[in-house]
């Protein structure tokens, strides 16, 4: 069989934090081959809201046994990295979380890093582009740029939870995000309760 193409995974400067560890967690849980990038502003989100120091922390924390096997990570000022090459194959790519600053960048085409790059490779490519912004409220700029990236290809996906599964923790909460980030990515999990029309559950 053959091995699939990794999976680029940026981490940037918008709040959520919880979202990129929950998502790494399952990608390689999943046993998928990943390209990552966290940039400057990624690296300082993770220390302020998960206390990850550094990249080496962010190893401890979601499996360094998967991860010396399946990540390989890239300086995000490194535009002649792997990802930023349309003949370096991969799976697609996911920015999560994806700051309004990426998103305008990336709908402007400037790649003037590596996660720029990257994303803008994906949409050449026609590879799928998930971006996971978390901003509130939009501005008519932020929404003018999301409706950008979609006629470009990519999928706006909001890290906007639902509540119809009943959650009782934060954690339940990142979970339906991530479980929806990994729909898109074609990855199996077990994250969330799939909608089931009509159930109900006794007694109520």
């Amino acid at each position: 069989m053959t091995k699939a193409a990794p999976l680029v995974v940026a981490i940037t400067g918008a709040s959520g934090a919880p979202y990129a560890l929950k998502l790494l967690e399952a990608l390689l849980q999943a046993k998928r081959s990943l390209w990552l990038i966290v940039t400057e502003h990624g690296r300082r989100l993770l220390s302020t809201e998960s206390d990850v120091a550094d990249v080496d922390a962010l190893r401890g924390r979601v499996g360094a046994r998967d991860w010396d096997e399946l990540v390989t990570v890239f300086d995000d000022g490194d535009r002649g990295a792997s990802p930023a090459s349309g003949s370096a194959r991969s799976s697609g790519m996911v920015v999560c979380p994806c700051s309004m600053g990426t998103l305008s960048a990336i709908a402007a085409g400037s790649s003037r890093s590596l996660v720029e790059r990257a994303a803008d490779v994906a949409l050449k490519e026609r590879r799928k582009l998930v971006l996971v912004p978390r901003e509130t409220p939009l501005s008519a700029v932020h929404l003018q740029n999301m409706l950008r990236v979609t006629r470009a290809g990519a999928v706006v996906l909001p890290a906007a939870p639902g509540f119809y599964h009943r959650p009782a923790s934060i954690d339940d909460l990142v979970s339906f995000v991530v479980a929806r980030v990994l729909d898109q990515l074609d990855v199996e999990h077990d994250l969330a309760r799939r909608w089931s029309a009509g159930a109900r559950t006794p007694g109520t």
